[in-house]
């Protein structure tokens, strides 16, 4: 036991700094902050202090059990941060240093690393582990994998609000056009302007596309998503957007449709927007059963592609978003339109979920 004053304050100094706050999935939607050790990393690990991390739209299908996970695991999947501590073996880096880690942390060195699919590492959807099959970034911690993959040094000119999208939304937005092999003059369709959606939009301005033609009923994000890119936003309330994207584009349909909100109904109708031999890029994540309507398919005769995405991974990937933010290509800050403290980091989950108050994206800090 203590016995002086200074030492009752050097214990809770040193007790304080062994444990820390991480929101903690339960089970189908019940989560809650709860105290628990800070991690300590191992050989080519890295353990770093959040200082800004997201709500994403997965952490809701976490939340709602459509995406299971075990009980008693911290969920979230965005970090940045500062390096707090850094194991053997981890070159390069120094504790203090500002770095930005991808949702998706490859290894580098399993036969999917290096065959390039990344997000793959290890196995199906293995490079996701954040908040899937290791503790995640809703925390005060985080205890990074493979650091020497992992960890992206942040320029001094950038702040954590210009980086913080690039850890997931905005890597797996651009993908969609990327993974469709976008070509500069293509026409475009991305199916609802969520925070991926938008990110897909400015993705496919990127990439080039000639015509961008965003679907969006909400008010607020038919805004941002003409300042992402679109050229024309259909409202899927008030009118034919099928039809409407077929008159667009002359009957023939478009080069490009992402799926970027995860239904059916969505799915469908970026398949009947399609020209033939067109590409279907899916950024959603399905719960439930997906199926493929003949006739828009061509009964499977149409040349079409369907090609799916998860986030692209690892150091230099989050570098180069990193330039393109850098350089003025990429301004992400707009669509952070909420902020919270982990403390009410509840509270934030129930207004994105509910998508009230016209959130976009909410960020916490721990």
């Amino acid at each position: 036991m203590p016995s002086t004053v200074h030492e009752v304050e050097l214990d809770h100094r040193l007790t304080a700094v062994t444990t820390m706050k991480a929101l903690v999935f339960r089970g189908a939607n019940q989560i809650g902050l709860e105290e628990v050790p800070i991690p300590k990393p191992g050989p080519g690990e890295a353990v770093i202090r959040v200082t800004l991390t997201t709500i994403c739209g997965t952490d809701l299908h976490i939340l709602k059990g459509e995406y299971p996970v075990k009980p008693g695991l911290t969920i979230g999947h965005e970090p940045v941060g500062m390096i707090h501590e850094l194991g053997v073996g981890v070159t390069g880096y120094k504790v203090g240093e500002r770095v930005l880690v991808g949702a998706i942390t490859p290894c580098g060195q399993c036969n999917d690393c290096l065959r390039g699919n990344l997000s793959q590492c290890g196995g199906p959807i293995g490079g996701w582990r954040f908040g899937n099959t290791i503790n995640g970034a809703q925390a005060e911690y985080v205890l990074v994998p493979f650091a020497q993959a992992n960890l992206a040094k942040i320029p001094a000119d950038l702040r954590d609000e210009q980086v913080v999208l690039l850890s997931d939304i905005a890597s797996t937005g651009i993908s969609a056009a990327e993974s469709a092999d976008l070509q500069i003059g293509d026409t475009v369709a991305v199916f609802a302007q969520g925070p991926i959606g938008l990110c897909a939009t400015a993705g496919a301005k990127l990439k080039g596309a000639s015509l961008i033609i965003a679907v969006e009923s909400d008010p607020v994000r038919t805004k941002m998503a003409k300042k992402m890119g679109a050229d024309i936003v259909l409202n899927h309330l008030e009118q034919d957007v099928v039809a409407e994207i077929k008159r667009l584009t002359e009957g023939k349909g478009v080069d490009v449709a992402i799926e970027a909100l995860g239904t059916q109904a969505t799915f469908e109708s970026a398949l009947r927007v399609l020209r033939a031999g067109g590409t279907l890029s899916s950024l959603g994540v399905y719960s439930g059963k997906l199926s493929v309507p003949l006739e828009p398919f061509a009964a499977g005769l149409g040349d079409h592609k369907i090609v799916t995405t998860l986030c692209p991974g690892g150091k230099e990937r989050m570098r180069r978003l990193m330039e393109l933010v850098r350089h003025g290509k990429l301004d992400l800050v707009p669509l952070l339109t909420h902020t919270y403290s982990l403390d009410r980091i509840t509270e934030a989950y129930k207004l994105f979920g509910e998508q009230r108050d016209g959130v976009i994206k909410v960020v916490i800090r721990p």
